[in-house]
């Protein structure tokens, strides 16, 4: 598998990425990942619950992840976080992540992304 550099590095979101976590302190990383620990909870709690990827509290959240990564990574248009929700899909690595944590997720989170995106354009 290749890495996030061999991949994106030629990006602009990618450096702006490595610029804005260069600075980043240990304290800071706690903060990134309870937030994303946060919304993938948010996720698995409401397909537990049995809501659709396209119910708009699903939606909420999917623009709620989008922002996190907005906000600690590089500009996430909604049309770029379509594509990581096709990734997490594709990408064995990352439907795992999700799937490990209760299975289908990965589909139901890359549906409420696509859906996020498609009802904002």
């Amino acid at each position: 598998m290749k890495s996030a550099e061999e991949c994106w590095g030629h990006t602009e979101a990618y450096k702006e990425s490595v610029k804005r976590t260069q600075t980043y302190s240990s304290s800071t990383w706690e903060v990134i990942k309870k937030e994303s620990e946060e919304i993938e909870e948010r996720f698995v709690t409401a397909m537990i619950d049995g809501m659709s990827p396209l119910d708009k509290p699903v939606l909420d959240i999917a623009e709620e992840a989008r922002l996190h990564i907005s906000k600690w990574f590089y500009p996430c248009s909604r049309e770029m976080h379509c594509k990581l929700g096709e990734m997490y899909m594709s990408d064995s690595m990352f439907r795992a992540h999700y799937d490990n944590r209760l299975d289908g997720l990965a589909e139901f989170v890359s549906t409420a992304i696509s859906t996020n995106y498609l009802l904002n354009t």
